[in-house]
């Protein structure tokens, strides 16, 4: 989330030009466009270093010199996205937001996602100078239009947010917050149906600092965020607005710092939303915006924009945005203070992990055995009941199911599922058939046999274990394979990457608490390692051995520490430093390492999103991380959702029956 605080400072990337001379500039730009072809160059450098108010200026100027329209001669003279950026540029915000919005609505289909973003996140009066601007520019009314191109309840919710009366006043009544709040859970979790009107009455006129305090309770008294109880309750467009105006209410530049990125990421560009954000907020937010953009995707909003554009394009957004703030990894100021705050959340947040496979209520293994038994007993197989069985019960419950299957049968129950099931669905059965340390083992193993060495699992596994699991995990190797982990460890891997393992597969990380000073010591020598110090504490071998010494072994709080400490002492991220520094193995493991220190669960999730995202599943990766861990939604996408469209049959069943439900 955005600092507060900043109320009284101008937030926007582009400012008054010093020595602003409107005949000049409108001049600039007439020589700028005359004869054959025209300079893009110049055009973009002086439009884009002039604010809104004077480039307004600039217009009205060249129209007193030339008896011509500047926005004319610029849309005759520039094409493509340049064209459109510029154009916008060069409108009032009220007017430049109407232009949007009409062509939101006209043509076949109508952009949902335009007018929800628009109309979720502008204050009162930039409603009501939009709805003169749109007055104006095309004589109609923009309630009508909207009424006339939009349906039900989302309908409903843009016209509310069109009359721009949300309240304003920052006194809050503590009898109201819960009442509002009551009235939210009663309209949708605790009600037969949902009560649209409700959410509707209370998200589109009730103030912001209001609204907050409503978001606070409402999780106190049913347990979870408002956005859950929105995606349960509301579907569609309807939910998609609902969203996010909640998100703004939140935090208007977390909620344009997430367009952003997702116009960005991926394959293609969807320039309209990257060209309607930059113009709109270059005035407003841009600098929080760019502070949320560096915490939240550990990269800045202008290194995307120079990787995913070109031409004048890029150099044109390059300017709206400011400045970059990942020269070099680097925070700007305000950022680092973010992520220094980041850090202290992680460090002082209890962290509850939730399995979603519980032990069964009523457990009777003599009865889960029979059933196990009849499925895979005659011809065929019954998977499904062997599905309800295994991701049903408890891994303490199943190691209980293979004892008495082979009291009862004289069988062994992982040799007969090995027979009857096949593919995926075998390799997810047999994986939560075993204890979590005997898993474990076996993908250690599997990933180091062969021809080729699996690094990725191996830092995956060694980096995200605490003391107690490696420590299991070392007896089932030994046991399953009468070799020592370590001893495997050191034969198939080598360098800096092998030290990093074998001292990882000791489990002798430090369990206690921070310790300042000596945090701030390890900062150092972080530091020193990456390049960062002018400071030197000994030769480059010893800083080598002392600063994978730090990684593997002090404690994930003591680490915490020594991350927020390296960010006050450097401006710099520590993961980010060491991708540019590092490189390989070595880089993905200390990485690992770093991300399970912040937000293990978050590390997690985002390997199930890679795994399951574009052509292809990575099965592997889904059934380690299903059968092993606890997953943490990251993405705008429920695991669910991702398991349901991305596998089929009765691995698709299983999955669904250890994922526990839809978000």
């Amino acid at each position: 989330m955005a600092p507060s605080g900043k109320a009284g400072r101008y937030r926007g990337s582009v400012k008054e030009f010093p020595n602003f001379n409107a005949s000049q500039d409108a001049e600039a730009l007439y020589n700028a466009m005359k004869g054959f072809g025209s300079d893009k160059e110049a055009i973009l450098d002086l439009i884009t270093s002039r604010n809104n108010k004077q480039r307004f200026e600039i217009s009205q100027a060249y129209k007193s010199l030339y008896g011509k329209d500047l926005i004319a001669d610029l849309k005759r003279e520039l094409t493509g996205k340049f064209e459109r950026l510029i154009v916008g540029l060069m409108r009032p915000l009220a007017y430049f937001d109407a232009k949007e919005i009409k062509d939101a609505l006209q043509g076949i289909g109508t952009d949902e996602k335009c007018l929800i973003e628009i109309l979720a996140s502008r204050t009162n009066q930039q409603i009501h100078n939009l709805v003169e601007a749109y007055r104006d520019a095309y004589e109609k009314e923009l309630e009508a239009d909207v009424l006339g191109a939009t349906w039900s309840h989302f309908r409903k919710m843009l016209i509310v947010l069109l009359q721009g009366t949300r309240e304003e006043d920052d006194v809050v009544s503590e009898d109201l917050v819960e009442q509002d709040a009551k009235d939210l859970l009663e309209a949708g979790e605790s009600k037969w149906g949902t009560d649209e009107a409700q959410f509707i009455y209370i998200l589109g006129n009730r103030s912001k600092q209001h609204l907050r305090l409503v978001f606070d309770e409402f999780l106190k008294i049913s347990g979870k965020p408002i956005e859950q109880s929105i995606r349960g309750e509301l579907s569609g467009d309807f939910e998609k607005l609902m969203l996010a105006v909640v998100q703004c209410i939140r935090s208007t530049p977390e909620y344009f710092a997430e367009r952003l990125y997702k116009a960005m990421k991926g394959l293609g560009t969807k320039d309209n939303t990257l060209i309607r954000i930059m113009v709109s907020r270059s005035e407003i937010d841009m600098l929080d915006i760019r502070e949320v953009f560096r915490t939240k995707y550990e990269k800045s909003l202008h290194s995307m924009i120079k990787d995913d554009t070109s031409g004048e394009y890029k150099k044109a957004l390059l300017k709206l945005c400011g400045g970059d703030d990942d020269a070099a990894g680097e925070f700007f100021p305000e950022a680092a203070q973010v992520a220094y705050r980041m850090w202290e959340l992680s460090a002082v947040a209890k962290v509850e992990l939730r399995g979603t496979v519980r032990p069964a209520a009523v457990f009777k293994v003599d009865d889960d055995v029979k059933v196990l038994r009849k499925a895979m007993k005659g011809l065929g197989t019954d998977e499904g009941a062997i599905i309800n069985v295994v991701t049903q019960r408890s891994n303490a419950q199943r190691q209980e199911i293979l004892k008495t299957y082979k009291s009862h049968f004289g069988r062994d129950l992982m040799a007969d599922l090995k027979s009857e099931l096949s593919g995926s669905l075998a390799k997810l059965v047999l994986g939560l058939m075993m204890t979590p340390a005997q898993f474990d083992a076996k993908q250690l193993k599997k990933a180091m046999e062969g021809a080729g060495t699996d690094e990725s699992i191996l830092t995956e596994i060694l980096t995200t274990r605490n003391n107690r699991e490696i420590q299991a995990i070392n007896e089932a190797y030994r046991a399953a394979y009468h070799k020592s982990l370590e001893d495997a460890l050191s034969s198939d891997t080598s360098g800096h990457f092998k030290r990093i393992l074998v001292s990882l597969a000791l489990g002798n990380r430090d369990e206690g608490e921070e310790d300042l000073a000596q945090a701030h010591e390890d900062a150092k020598v972080v530091a020193e390692s990456l390049k960062l110090s002018d400071v030197s504490s000994g030769d480059s071998t010893s800083l080598e051995t002392r600063f994978l010494s730090i990684l593997c072994t002090r404690s994930f709080p003591h680490l915490r520490r020594v991350f927020q400490e390296f960010i006050k002492m450097t401006n710099h991220d520590v993961a980010h430093t060491i991708r540019k520094h590092m490189s390989g193995d070595v880089r993905d493991a200390f990485v690992a390492i770093v991300r399970s220190v912040k937000d293990k669960p978050a590390f997690f999730a985002d390997k199930l999103y890679d795994s399951m995202k574009g052509l292809g599943t990575d099965d592997r990766t889904l059934i380690r991380i299903m059968v092993s861990r606890v997953f943490k939604e990251m993405h705008e996408k429920s695991l669910h959702h991702m398991i349901e469209k991305d596998t089929s049959g009765d691995y698709c069943k299983a999955l669904l029956a250890i994922c526990g439900g839809d978000d």
